[in-house]
């Protein structure tokens, strides 16, 4: 099945690991051109070279999207490279599981503000393309309560509602909309590989959760984004796509 992604300009925050990584990888590998942001310069400019290896132009940037003005830059230099854009990803999250002040700001600015941030810096590109699609990365937690209620549930709740709205905001624009939700992801580093080692009670309570028998993997969840993002799905808007193996039990109408 051609995703008919060749050619298409895509954004993708927090792209150097786990989800976001899958995401860049899997879209440069149908033909899109690729721009990625994450905290780490040498792992950006690593990424940017293979993700160029496989035949597309690819661009990143090192910055934190909780800084508006680096955020907007990015934007603005990714677009200025490809010459438009038409795919914008908010995958970045702070992960920020506590429950103090600083935990809800952190997820605030991060997760809510930074999505928000990319959308408006990306409109301009975004309103001009014939494809263009908005994807924001969420997570189960938004969808039920678990260990992670509090700043983070919350803020992923508030990224389906906010796609939800856009989705209808711009439909007359032709910009779709949409949310991919994933359940438990296991990768080295990241969050489920810590808690495994930190806290095995907890990883093994989470993983009797999951009716598969398994943790989901960055590319199953890439897989999820690559579809909806791209002009194979150009009838899917404002829909929140849970990718969770059957995780979740409550019935999403």
């Amino acid at each position: 099945m051609d995703l008919g992604l060749k050619g298409l300009n895509a954004l993708v925050t927090g792209g150097t690991r786990g989800i976001g990584r899958a995401v860049a990888e899997t879209l440069a590998a149908e033909g899109a051109n690729v721009s990625i942001c994450a905290r780490n310069e040498a792992e950006v400019g690593q990424l940017v070279e293979a993700l160029r290896a496989r035949g597309v132009d690819a661009f990143g940037s090192a910055l934190d999207v909780g800084d508006a003005a680096a955020l907007k830059a990015w934007v603005e230099a990714s677009a200025n490279r490809f010459g438009g854009l038409d795919i914008a990803i908010a995958n970045v999250s702070a992960i920020a599981i506590g429950q103090d002040e600083d935990c809800w700001r952190r997820e605030f600015e991060v997760d809510m503000m930074g999505t928000v941030r990319l959308v408006d810096a990306a409109m301009p590109w975004l309103g001009a393309s014939k494809s263009a699609s908005i994807i924001a990365i969420s997570s189960v937690s938004g969808r039920e309560i678990d260990f992670a209620a509090g700043p983070y549930g919350t803020f992923k709740g508030a990224l389906v509602h906010y796609m939800q709205g856009l989705a209808f905001q711009l439909a007359s624009r032709g910009i779709r909309a949409n949310t991919v939700s994933p359940g438990n992801t296991y990768f080295p580093g990241g969050v489920w590989h810590q808690i495994e080692q930190g806290n095995p009670k907890l990883y093994a309570e989470a993983l009797a959760l999951n009716p598969s028998g398994r943790m989901g993997t960055p590319q199953e969840v890439a897989n999820a984004v690559a579809f909806l993002a791209s002009p194979a799905a150009s009838r899917v808007s404002g829909t929140n796509l849970v990718v969770d193996g059957a995780l979740t039990r409550g019935v999403q109408l």
